[in-house]
């Protein structure tokens, strides 16, 4: 029987060939896990095909609590509200966005000391964020010691230096060229204070079992947008850091846990007498807002 097809299968070998190995690709790469994949417990709700962005939402069955970490007679009570006019609503509304569209991105600080307590009333305001089940899932670390700046801005520098040099690329250097921006940071020690937020990944609860932070990377955003607007509004500058790479290192220094990742780096303080800042301009209202009446 073989030698029936023998002449047509010589003939288009390469044609079956590169049918097959579409179909093997295909098996492996667009196909959807099965349902072996979901797990059985009632209290799991997440398969391995799930899309969310956040790792925090594919746990596994061993770190699944069987009890929720807010308490299950958790309170509820009544929200106390003033509404106010919409003349008042305006007036805010147009009083906060002159405060923050007055906010620049700073590079040249005074070694002028700020208040501890203004940078902790800062810091409690971040901590207001929302976030995934409550988790509140947020460190943040502020440091006036200059032993502590010094050593931080060693490993930024010799970090910046490569990332620079190396991993960046022309393309990224290009774009930042005229920013002035390079990889010394004289700031981190200029300032009389540096902020560094940590996301939490997973806490522990108090049976040694893992407590999941959902959407921890979008709570702390959210908490760092509002650390910003909250050193904005207090009266000082800052400048927004996510040195590359750096993480690993000032987590060690620090003594930070393993749970926890560095997201974003602040220096905090006033501007220097002779600051300068590129003189960018900010998209209009028409080019960032879609309204659907």
């Amino acid at each position: 029987m073989f030698a029936e097809y023998a002449p047509f299968t010589t003939k288009y070998f390469y044609h079956i060939l590169v049918i097959v190995v579409s179909f093997i690709l295909f098996k492996k790469f667009f196909e959807r896990p099965s349902a072996k994949g979901t797990a059985q417990s009632g209290t799991y709700a997440f398969t391995a095909s799930d899309e969310s962005t956040d790792p925090s939402e594919k746990m596994d069955k061993t770190s699944c609590e069987v009890e929720p970490a807010l308490s299950r007679d958790l309170k509820h009570i009544p929200y106390h509200y003033v509404r106010k006019s919409e003349k008042e609503l305006l007036a805010h509304a147009s009083e906060f966005y002159r405060i923050v569209a007055a906010r620049r991105t700073l590079r040249f600080f005074s070694t002028d000391p700020v208040p501890r307590e203004v940078i902790r009333e800062i810091i409690r305001a971040a901590g207001t964020a929302p976030s995934g089940a409550h988790t509140e899932p947020w460190t943040f670390v502020a440091i006036s010691n200059p032993t502590a700046k010094l050593k931080i801005r060693k490993i930024v520098e010799q970090e910046e230096e490569i990332n620079y040099k190396k991993r960046m690329g022309i393309k990224w250097t290009t774009d930042l060229s005229p920013l002035r921006t390079n990889w010394i940071k004289e700031y981190l020690t200029t300032v009389p204070y540096l902020i560094l937020v940590f996301k939490q990944i997973y806490s522990t609860l108090p049976n040694g079992q893992k407590k999941i932070h959902y959407y921890h990377e979008m709570s702390v955003s959210i908490a760092c947008g509002i650390l910003i607007t909250a050193i904005q509004y207090a009266g000082l500058v800052t400048l927004t850091s996510t040195p590359m790479n750096c993480g690993p290192a000032i987590r060690s220094l620090l003594g930070r846990p393993a749970n926890e990742k560095l997201v974003l780096l602040l220096p905090v303080g006033y501007p220097a007498k002779d600051a300068t800042i590129p003189d960018l301009q900010r998209k209009d209202l028409s080019e960032i807002l879609v309204e659907i009446d």
